[in-house]
């Protein structure tokens, strides 16, 4: 029998795309109270890697990335993807129900970064209340790797390159 043995603590992350900067702005507000002060963000950046979110968000959207200073549990990642889907319903447009942000909370761990979805898919466990693991990479060689399924975004050596940093950053932080 393997002895048990839990997880270290990991790094919260959330990845947001919008049109309008104010929402953005009050978002990061919102995700403050809620999970503490933000340690990193990146500047904002074009989202042009898919019309997914076009049809509900519109044209000339918006990415960026902010991780928080607090460590967290793995295992609080359902929890807060629900609060995250809160955040978002409750900045929606109050006729059309559309969302004007979205809100992709994951993990930054040392082998691995995930992020939380509603969407069941083969590569994708459960864990509960609703909510899947996605492996969107995995550290080797030195590196975080995109898998097949990894989104096209994060794909980018301008992405993988700051979840790099922050890693490093994060492993450091652990051996305090």
């Amino acid at each position: 029998m393997g002895k048990i043995l839990y997880p270290l603590p990991v790094r919260l992350f959330a990845g947001l795309i919008y049109r309008d900067f104010e929402i953005s702005r009050v978002t990061k507000t919102r995700l403050v109270n809620e999970f503490g002060d933000i340690y990193k963000e990146t500047n904002t950046m074009p989202f042009n890697f898919t019309d997914y979110y076009k049809r509900e968000m519109g044209d000339d959207l918006k990415r960026e990335f902010i991780c928080f200073k607090d460590l967290i549990e793995s295992d609080a990642l359902p929890k807060i993807k629900l609060i995250t889907n809160t955040i978002e319903s409750d900045f929606a447009d109050n006729v059309t129900g559309n969302r004007k942000i979205n809100i992709d909370p994951g993990y930054i761990a040392a082998e691995k970064v995930i992020l939380a979805t509603t969407k069941n898919w083969s590569h994708r466990p459960y864990l509960s209340d609703g909510i899947y693991a996605d492996l969107t990479y995995q550290f080797q060689k030195g590196t975080f790797s995109p898998l097949e399924w990894t989104y096209p975004d994060y794909r980018t050596k301008e992405i993988i390159s700051i979840f790099n940093e922050w890693r490093k950053e994060f492993l450091e932080e652990l051996r305090r």
